[in-house]
């Protein structure tokens, strides 16, 4: 019988479903999750505001448990990857993260979703860029980078497959 991870990092593109899943996962394991722009920015009313991630992610990979999901795989997060159990690597088709980016978009402007940040056409247009950017660089960095870890990295097209893990 396998242990469940007490430690899980997913990293995945904007719209790639990180945060529904660290939200699902979070509440079957018990865990508490945190994102990763979260702990670049401070945010409030007026304006979001730069700290010194270190500090704040550290205090962090010191708890017991914990789900870290983010875009980012830079240095200053490498520390996730090597104290994690299970890496979660979620790799949604092109095209359903920008569908998806396009829905939160209006329905943040509909008010039907909150953001952690102001969802202004300028960021809209920007997660396009991201979106792009991961596809042909942060994916690649990332294997470069962590496939030292392969044997805890699993990959997924589809959060069904990563649910079916933990069953």
């Amino acid at each position: 019988m396998k242990t469940s991870p007490k430690k899980i990092h997913i990293i995945g593109s904007v719209g790639s479903g990180k945060t529904t899943l660290a939200k699902e996962l979070s509440s079957k394991l018990d865990i508490p999750y945190y994102k990763l722009d979260n702990v670049v920015w401070i945010r409030n009313n007026s304006g979001d505001i730069r700290r010194t991630e270190h500090e704040y992610l550290n205090s962090i990979l010191k708890s017991e448990t914990w789900i870290i999901e983010g875009v980012h795989n830079e240095d200053w997060v490498s520390d996730c990857f090597n104290y994690a159990d299970l890496i979660i690597f979620l790799d949604t088709n092109y095209s359903i993260r920008t569908y998806r980016i396009i829905i939160r978009f209006l329905k943040q402007q509909l008010r039907l979703e909150i953001s952690n940040y102001k969802p202004t056409f300028k960021i809209f247009m920007k997660m396009f860029k991201w979106n792009r950017y991961f596809e042909e660089v942060g994916k690649v960095s990332f294997f470069n980078k962590y496939s030292k870890h392969n044997d805890k990295i699993l990959v997924s097209n589809n959060t069904n497959s990563i649910k079916e893990y933990f069953n």
